[in-house]
């Protein structure tokens, strides 16, 4: 028996956007000076996150800067680890407008 075959019955667990996105709203609510409104947080009155579950996966866009009509960058989270990462690039652009501001 190699070493590959130890691992053949192992699958991660299925990604379920819809429960995933719950955890990731909460995790985004808490995170100041974002206001949730629905599927959108904004600074200020200003949108910068928009959320979408689909089937298998969360789509995610992000404003490069608050703006009234920002430019966004989209993602697609798929994973656990997809979902770390945003949050992670979320914090990093507060601190960074919060900077630029």
């Amino acid at each position: 028996m190699s070493a590959d075959d130890d691992f053949s019955g192992f699958a991660p667990p299925p990604f379920k956007a819809a429960e995933v996105l719950v955890g990731l709203r909460r995790q985004l609510r808490d995170l100041r000076p974002l206001a949730e409104r629905g599927a959108r947080y904004e600074i200020g009155g200003r949108a910068v996150l928009e959320l979408a579950a689909e089937d298998t996966a969360i789509v995610a866009r992000i404003a490069k800067r608050p703006a009234l009509t920002p430019e966004w960058t989209s993602s697609r989270l798929a994973s656990s680890l997809d979902v770390r990462r945003f949050v992670d690039t979320v914090k990093q652009r507060l601190r960074q407008w919060d900077h630029d501001e």
